[in-house]
């Protein structure tokens, strides 16, 4: 069951990006991501009040919130933290970069979070393991030499390193993720971190907004209900196959990657992007990587 959990979590990822990429067509990014965040919490804010002042409701049911102490606050505000800053990075990545580089380098976030399974449980690689890797390291310099024809040029370009920074942060949050829900309720750690987050991105607008003399360009899109639709379903999906306990993490992530078709043909068919054969090949690149990782994981 948790498998075709995180294929229902890897499409809505895919339509995630398509949603963030467009949000951020002439839209500042904090402006974007503190709307998306509010709404994800407006969707999910329902399920917190039912859960605190008529529990009896949907007790039972996947989306019952149950009563956390300080402590879990503590490690779900961490979280929130950790996962604004990526997004904040893959934003900014998004609005200034092709998508048809953006999504597939975001891709290779499992490839970090394993190698991180490496550094800090001590966990050793087998033989497709390491193959997918080295796969993936050589598809990520082969976009950084399409990327060059399209000029940009990653030693030199910032929003590389944001992208960069995202895939890292984002590693490190799947990584939290699996310590979390050793022991959380998965609704409980959506709701609160969706929340935590509103509250932070709002200061930054507020502190933005006041300390700018030019205020943020803004203009309305439906795409960002749309950011906040895919992201709630996304996670929620997510964390439920988490929640099984002959699931497994570094599975999860694989799965969850494989989305970054969508996007991708978003970017070929809609938004015209260059490259493209060379960028598919890459892309190809990518997926087989994961599909080694996949293999070396079950």
């Amino acid at each position: 069951m948790w498998i075709l959990l995180a294929i229902l979590s890897a499409l809505c990822l895919g339509f995630y990006d398509v949603s963030k990429k467009q949000s951020l067509n002439g839209n500042a990014v904090p402006i974007v991501l503190f709307l998306s965040v509010a709404c994800s919490s407006v969707i999910l804010l329902p399920c917190l009040l039912l859960s605190s002042f008529r529990p009896e409701w949907i007790a039972g049911t996947l989306f019952y919130v149950p009563p956390v102490d300080l402590r879990t606050h503590l490690l779900i505000f961490l979280k929130s933290a950790l996962v604004l800053a990526s997004w904040a990075c893959a934003y900014v990545a998004m609005k200034h970069l092709p998508i048809t580089i953006v999504s597939p380098v975001n891709a290779t976030r499992p490839m970090w979070t394993l190698l991180g399974a490496v550094l800090l449980f001590h966990e050793t690689l087998n033989g497709w393991q390491w193959t997918g890797i080295l796969m993936a390291l050589v598809s990520f310099w082969a976009f950084s030499v399409v990327g060059q024809k399209e000029g940009i040029t990653w030693r030199h370009n910032r929003y590389i390193y944001a992208l960069l920074l995202a895939t890292f942060l984002g590693a490190a949050s799947g990584l939290y993720d699996k310590y979390l829900m050793q022991s959380l309720n998965h609704m409980a750690v959506q709701v609160w971190y969706t929340l935590y987050q509103a509250l932070l991105m709002g200061i930054v607008c507020v502190v933005m907004y006041c300390r700018k003399k030019e205020k943020p360009q803004f203009r309305p899109t439906w795409w960002i209900v749309g950011i906040s639709v895919f992201l709630v379903l996304s996670d929620f999906v997510y964390l439920l196959a988490l929640s099984y306990p002959d699931s497994l993490i570094s599975v999860i992530s694989l799965v969850r990657r494989s989305g970054v078709i969508i996007p991708f043909l978003f970017g070929a068919f809609f938004l015209h992007d260059r490259n493209l054969r060379p960028k598919a090949v890459c892309l190809l690149g990518v997926l087989l990587a994961m599909v080694c990782l996949l293999i070396g994981t079950i």
